[in-house]
């Protein structure tokens, strides 16, 4: 590999105090990249392979970008365009720009951006079909990007407002054991995805919008009965629902509405798993033009780094278990 010294002049202060305030940030692209960077000024002096530096120059323009169009920029998020690009790199023939991977600029946690090639491979898969099912483990993002995508529908007007419903049957209990009236039943079943919302909406806007009904998070058993026009809709837990309930769910679908199915067929929590909606419906619709399909995996969990490794333990374990009961 020949080796080839390169000038990135930082034209953002902000970038050039995080790179002299943090050394870890140029550490992360030597070790990524095989490079040997020095900051001099506003000026990165690189050497290394040329296809390396050519890479770390769109990352430092993508940085740029990203801190223009929020003001701030943490360590995770240099992460995420270090890996954005690392991805691209041993995939594409191509270095191009990341600037599309910008899902929603949130509020609490930056702007949500696609953090692996699978989750690009979503974000796309939902752009080109009016009815996505996403399935895979927890921590994988479908529910976090099905809620980052309404919400960028929303905004540029695409839709005119936003529908997030779930299946209240989790852990074998239903609504009518837990304590309180309807409304404090339903909580517990729904702060995830308020989970989601107040992370890139503020309380106030979020609390607007809701009251405005351009934000709706609802039971799907409330479901029945509507036609909803214009609407993203986004049903999670999707495991849970029964194929009645997914049938009634898919046939709410209106004029210019886009939905989301989310869940994970290892997590079913009904008594009869063979009832489930989602494993029934991903059977009899997979031929149909305009449904998407995305299937993530362990690997593409971007939760803690042991979150993969707990599901992968679980999921040995059951292999076991099954494979006792099969011999027995």
């Amino acid at each position: 590999m020949e080796i080839v010294e390169s000038k990135i002049s930082l034209s953002d202060s902000h970038l050039v105090d995080i790179f002299n305030n943090n050394t870890d940030y140029i550490l992360l692209l030597e070790k990524r990249f095989s490079v040997i960077i020095n900051l001099r000024g506003d000026t990165l002096i690189l050497k290394g392979g040329m296809r390396e530096i050519s890479i770390i120059e769109k990352i430092i323009s993508e940085c740029e970008y990203m801190l223009q169009k929020k003001n701030i920029f943490s360590k995770n998020d240099f992460i995420t365009v270090i890996n954005l690009f690392d991805i691209k790199s041993k995939t594409l023939n191509n270095v191009d720009g990341v600037v599309n991977n910008i899902v929603y600029n949130g509020y609490k946690n930056g702007a949500v951006i696609t953090r692996n090639a699978k989750q690009e491979e979503y974000v796309q898969t939902v752009k080109d079909n009016d009815l996505v099912f996403s399935v895979g483990p927890a921590g994988t993002g479908k529910t976090y990007l099905a809620v980052a995508m309404a919400l960028a529908a929303l905004r540029d007007e695409k839709i005119q407002r936003i529908i997030v419903t779930r299946p209240a049957v989790e852990a074998g209990e239903s609504l009518g054991f837990l304590p309180g009236e309807l409304k404090d039943k339903i909580e517990p079943y729904l702060r995830p995805i308020n989970d989601a919302m107040f992370s890139m909406l503020s309380p106030d806007v979020l609390h607007t919008f809701t009251e405005k009904q351009l934000v709706e998070i609802t039971p799907l058993a409330y479901m029945r009965g509507r036609t909803l026009d214009n609407a993203f809709i986004i049903l999670d837990e999707a495991q849970n629902a029964t194929i009645t309930q997914m049938k009634m769910f898919l046939t709410r679908l209106g004029n210019n509405s886009k939905a989301i199915v989310t869940g994970d067929v290892t997590q079913i929590d009904l008594k009869e798993k063979n009832q489930s909606g989602l494993v029934h419906a991903m059977k009899i619709l997979k031929n149909i033009k305009g449904i998407g399909f995305v299937t993530f995996d362990k690997k593409d969990i971007v939760r803690h780094r042991l979150v993969a490794k707990i599901i992968e333990a679980y999921d040995k374990e059951n292999k076991k278990i099954n494979k006792n009961i099969s011999n027995s």
